[in-house]
């Protein structure tokens, strides 16, 4: 799993949202209040907003800002959230992952968010064993 994870609160803007998807080179943010996690924002939902060439990469998109200002990260996050535990097996995130066809799954401890694993960890993972 990928520590620390980084994570957004549901009143930060899509703005945000958007820099720290590029800024860090990921594809999955949790959403958080406090520790517990009460979201997962993925980059994808971010595209679905958006009506501009992302191959363009144009920080300055005034279209992304008419589109960002129009909702908020509450309303564009995926509420139905399928968690694992650090005591979960490599063998059971992976059948999650498969199974559910999601691309990272946030890893909870004790009610609090403590990493997340993606599809490109377990990738990572397998390569190593090699």
């Amino acid at each position: 799993m990928t520590t620390p994870v980084i994570t957004l609160k549901k009143h930060d803007s899509l703005e945000t949202a958007e820099h720290l998807f590029k800024a860090n080179h990921i594809r999955h943010i949790p959403v958080v209040d406090g520790n517990a996690i009460i979201g997962m924002l993925s980059y994808t939902d971010l595209l679905r907003l958006s009506f501009a060439d992302v191959a363009l990469n144009d920080d300055d998109n005034m279209s992304d800002v008419m589109v960002y200002s129009m909702f908020n990260i509450e309303q564009v996050m995926n509420r139905n959230i399928v968690s694992v535990s650090s005591s979960n097996s490599i063998k059971e995130v992976a059948e999650i992952l498969a199974s559910k066809e999601f691309h990272a799954l946030p890893v909870v401890d004790n009610n609090a968010l403590t990493g997340i694993v993606t599809t490109t960890d377990l990738i990572k993972y397998l390569l190593l064993q090699f």
